[in-house]
């Protein structure tokens, strides 16, 4: 596998720092709205982010999943809610619906989805439910002709800028047994609300919500591939969206260390000169360099459609927990100024924490890590 870049995801870099840089005032704003204003929303539709690897045919960006991941890296030096949101738009609900669903929800989901005219929203997490999914209490009866979903969804990525919703449900299957399935569900649909919007320590700008399912109305043909196989297809998913998770990570790593450096320098700070300063900022480089090159390997693996979980699993990992330590250490040089309020260090320091919970905890990581390795006898 090459290690180095094609010139068209050096292009693709070139718009995504050019895109970085345009949304780089807003992170300010972000922070203390908790929300992300239509304007952003807006350009990200202008540059069709929220359909990189989307075919063209549904208005997305034909690009490769390596092209979505240094997307995504980019916009998190300074805005990783932002990110998010293409993260989980793309890939927990565009990839899933373009690898499983029938023609018919493709041409009716894919093509606003890609264009960012919709923005998607993965539930799959319940308030009894969170690694262990097999708890999953949410459930979906078909009666005359349509389903009826009930349950609570519980810290949703995206919930109130979302239009639709990838939602796995318990289903009985003909022989009786109960598995999970996937749904598509709009806003719009009888049955279905909002619950209590989550404050966070970070990634505030990024909507976090309860979704509410009473007697929701589903039509029948929005139904996701085969009855029962919807775990097996969010677990597809999660393994694209650790991916990009990791890339986040390295992202807000990356900005972490960038914004010490330009602080230092704008303030003639002789901290800059000292060596021990200078050899624990070449450490952390090297470690989010380390990071990088297994999001782009991860990246990269699953582009060739072969099985990549572990590599998925390994960055996710290694990434979120070297973000950590980069925000913590850039803190620590900072000092004061590092633990006040509108520093993007500071900020940082609170968004990196996330990387090790959301889409598999990092202790989920190692157990599928440790069964990737077989080394039960």
């Amino acid at each position: 596998m090459s290690f180095f870049l094609s010139e068209n995801h050096k292009r693709h870099a070139q718009v995504y720092q050019h895109v970085a840089e345009l949304m780089r005032p807003y992170w300010q704003q972000l922070e203390r709205q908790e929300k992300i204003p239509d304007e952003v929303i807006e350009i990200l539709r202008q540059y069709k982010l929220l359909g990189i690897p989307m075919p063209e045919k549904y208005g997305g960006g034909g690009k490769d999943y390596l092209s979505g991941a240094m997307c995504i890296e980019y916009l998190s030096k300074t805005n990783p809610s932002v990110a998010g949101v293409i993260n989980v738009t793309t890939e927990l609900v565009s990839v899933p619906i373009l690898k499983n669903a029938s023609d018919f929800l493709k041409d009716k989901y894919l093509t606003p989805l890609a264009s960012g005219a919709s923005i998607g929203a993965f539930g799959l997490t319940e308030p009894n439910a969170g690694s262990d999914t097999s708890a999953a209490e949410t459930t979906a009866v078909k009666k005359d002709g349509h389903w009826v979903l009930n349950g609570r969804k519980k810290f949703i990525t995206n919930a109130e800028l979302a239009d639709i919703f990838l939602v796995g449900a318990v289903t009985e299957l003909p022989d009786g047994r109960r598995k999970i399935s996937e749904f598509i569900v709009e806003k719009s649909f009888p049955g279905f609300s909002l619950g209590k919007i989550e404050r966070k320590m970070g990634i505030r700008a990024s909507s976090t919500g309860e979704l509410v399912f009473e007697n929701c109305i589903v039509p029948e043909e929005n139904l996701v591939g085969t009855l029962g196989k919807g775990l097996s297809y969010a677990l597809n998913a999660l393994e694209y969206g650790r991916v990009m998770i990791a890339a986040q990570a390295v992202g807000i790593a990356q900005g972490a260390i960038d914004e010490t450096v330009a602080a230092l320098k704008e303030k003639n700070s002789e901290r800059l000169s000292r060596q021990w300063v200078q050899f624990k900022l070449a450490e952390l480089q090297t470690k989010t360099e380390a990071a990088r090159l297994m999001v782009y390997r991860a990246a990269a693996k699953a582009d060739t459609g072969e099985n990549f979980g572990m590599e998925s699993s390994q960055a996710k990992l290694f990434a979120s927990e070297t973000a950590n330590e980069v925000t913590r250490a850039c803190v620590d040089i900072l000092g004061a100024e590092g633990c006040m309020k509108d520093t993007l260090a500071e900020l940082m320091f609170r968004d990196a924490k996330i990387t090790e919970i959301y889409e598999g905890t990092n202790e989920i990581q190692r157990l599928i890590i440790a069964g990737n390795m077989e080394l039960k006898g």
